[in-house]
């Protein structure tokens, strides 16, 4: 068994997927300090510091706190604001990266060589194709 594992991680396999994991994890804390600490901020300034994580619905006559914490310790609430806020955040990372890859797609556009002309034919291939019209013609 040991031996077949080793076979299966030398194919490459096991490692393409470590290497994904840790690019993929690295991605992620990059794209959340992206949005909380750059692009959020900006948004809350526009927005004049709307916080949508204290959101809550109370399900019991009981619920009189101001703040979602004491809400919770009085009794059943439906706390959608961090559902909102993490709904924002997903679309805000989806649109930034549509513009990344965008850009990125212009940039290979731009890059991109137009093919070479073929050369001019040689003076038999314009011989040969005399010959094959006249053919054609008679």
């Amino acid at each position: 068994m040991l031996k077949e594992f080793r076979e299966f991680a030398m194919k490459g396999n096991v490692v393409d997927l470590a290497v994904a994991v840790i690019i993929g994890a690295a991605f992620g804390a990059i794209v959340t300090s992206l949005v909380g600490d750059v692009i959020m901020p900006i948004i809350g300034a526009i927005t004049g510091g709307l916080d949508f994580s204290n959101y809550y619905i109370p399900l019991s006559a009981k619920v009189t706190a101001g703040n979602l914490a004491d809400a919770k310790k009085q009794g059943a609430v439906l706390a959608y604001g961090n559902f909102l806020t993490l709904t924002i955040n997903f679309l805000i990372i989806a649109f930034v990266l549509f513009i990344v890859i965008r850009l990125m797609n212009q940039f290979k556009r731009k890059e991109e060589v137009k093919p070479a002309e073929p050369p001019k034919p040689t003076a038999e291939v314009v011989l040969l194709t005399e010959i094959r019209d006249l053919l054609k013609k008679s």
